[in-house]
């Protein structure tokens, strides 16, 4: 076999891997970002937790296709950027923002989450989601709440039996 082939599977098993590892994966058109925009972008990625590649569509086709996902193949056309992130919603949250930020420079294609294919409009959605962290914080404090609130007032009951026994005390003398 060729030296060329056995590099294009080595890209293929490195890009099934990054999907594999990846709690979410995004793409996106980036056509007309000059490189300084580009470089900014992969640095808002990895500030977020994720990973911006360009590989060639053909070879994230192929992977995808290993994994079992054929739904990619309409999306994988032109020029296309691949956001790998560790949340269910980082990747989508960043590349939203780049939508936002660089008009007609970035538009979203679809995604890759849960091991199923999300639209253009499922990724948006994905955005404007609360993390599962943010979630658990949240939940946290619902539960944290009453306990709180019980103790406010069981250390009012016990702060103020002093100052009535007092008052009693006090009436006596009187």
């Amino acid at each position: 076999m060729s030296a060329n082939f056995e590099a294009k599977k080595e890209v293929v098993a490195e890009i099934t891997e990054k999907i594999k590892a990846s709690k979410s994966v995004v793409f996106v058109d980036y056509n007309g970002l000059t490189v300084a925009e580009v470089s900014k972008l992969r640095n808002k990625c990895r500030e977020a937790g994720c990973e911006y590649k360009v590989y060639k569509n053909t070879l994230v086709r192929k992977a995808l296709n290993d994994l079992g996902c054929k739904d990619f193949d309409n999306d994988l056309n032109g020029p296309t950027a691949v956001t790998f992130g560790n949340t269910e919603t980082g990747a989508a949250k960043v590349m939203v923002e780049a939508v936002k930020e660089y008009e007609k420079k970035v538009t979203l294609k679809s995604a890759f989450v849960d091991n199923s294919y999300v639209d253009k409009n499922g990724v948006k959605a994905l955005a404007s989601m609360p993390s599962k962290e943010e979630l658990l914080a949240k939940l946290l404090g619902s539960l944290q709440a009453p306990v709180a609130n019980l103790a406010g007032i069981l250390s009012n009951i016990v702060a103020s039996l002093p100052r009535a026994l007092n008052a009693v005390a006090e009436k006596k003398q009187a």
